[in-house]
């Protein structure tokens, strides 16, 4: 399957309700700040209700600055995450972003024990390949570029023909019994049930720039907490991440990203 605008495109509007029905998402953060809070931001753009950064706590003054609206909280070991979420009605997680592959290596069992959705990013896709077949949830989501995705699958290598594609990422999507979203200027995302969707966005070649991943990480989180399900999740902000790269055209840095999506969700209303 081929998407271009989702059918389900107008489920991304809010029809009211408190900040908490709309989902709570905590981004595991590390010393690099500019990641985590760009998919932060990414988040609170597409509706989540509550976004906290956990950083570190020695590295907590460089998150200070914004954006007002999301908040922080020091993480320094795995055991206080559980107890922290349930206190915090957490709805759904994502780590990886600036993270740090150390950090990500210490955390990341706690993630996925957590029982939340989650997004399993960047370093912390690098943290999970040294762990080749464990077996997650299929409301984990994996957002592997085509070097992520060989660590994660060393055996298959995605090519730039798209039906090959589909296939590797169907193949890592059952291996690992997690949602795949494989990046790329024909992004495809996977399900374990076996069925994929492909997104193109080749005409937005803009979207090549450091921390768009970052961006498109924030919008899958901040729909998970929202209660999106990944698959869709995934569909949607892949097709957010491409029109707000199309609307802001040449010279677009990722963090233009997040400000362009009030225009199109006022459109789609």
């Amino acid at each position: 399957m081929t998407d271009d605008q989702p059918a389900e495109a107008r489920q991304l509007l809010k029809t009211g309700g408190h900040k908490y029905d709309h989902g709570h998402l905590a981004v595991i953060a590390g010393a690099q700040a500019g990641a985590a809070r760009l998919a932060a931001r990414a988040a609170m753009r597409i509706g989540a209700g509550l976004v906290t950064l956990l950083p570190p706590s020695d590295a907590l003054a460089r998150f200070h600055g914004g954006p007002d609206a999301v908040m922080l909280h020091p993480l320094n070991e795995p055991g206080g995450l559980e107890a922290w979420c349930k206190a915090r009605r957490v709805s759904a997680l994502l780590i990886g972003p600036g993270c740090g592959i150390d950090r990500a290596h210490a955390l990341l069992p706690a993630v996925l024990a957590s029982g939340l959705p989650a997004i399993v990013d960047a370093d912390a896709i690098t943290a999970l390949a040294a762990h080749p077949g464990q077996k997650l949830r299929p409301e984990i989501v994996l957002t592997p570029h085509e070097g992520e995705f060989k660590r994660l699958c060393p055996d298959l290598t995605p090519t730039d023909d798209p039906d090959q594609r589909d296939t590797v990422a169907r193949r890592a999507a059952q291996r690992w019994n997690a949602t795949i979203l494989l990046k790329g200027p024909v992004s495809v995302i996977a399900h374990p049930d076996g069925t994929n969707w492909r997104h193109d966005a080749s005409d937005a070649p803009q979207l090549a720039t450091a921390g768009s991943g970052d961006v498109l990480a924030g919008l899958i989180g901040g729909l998970l907490a929202r209660g999106f399900d990944a698959a869709l999740a995934c569909r949607l902000a892949a097709w957010v991440h491409a029109q707000s790269a199309r609307r802001f055209g040449p010279g677009l840095i990722a963090d233009d990203l997040p400000e362009q999506i009030p225009v199109l969700l006022r459109e789609l209303a």
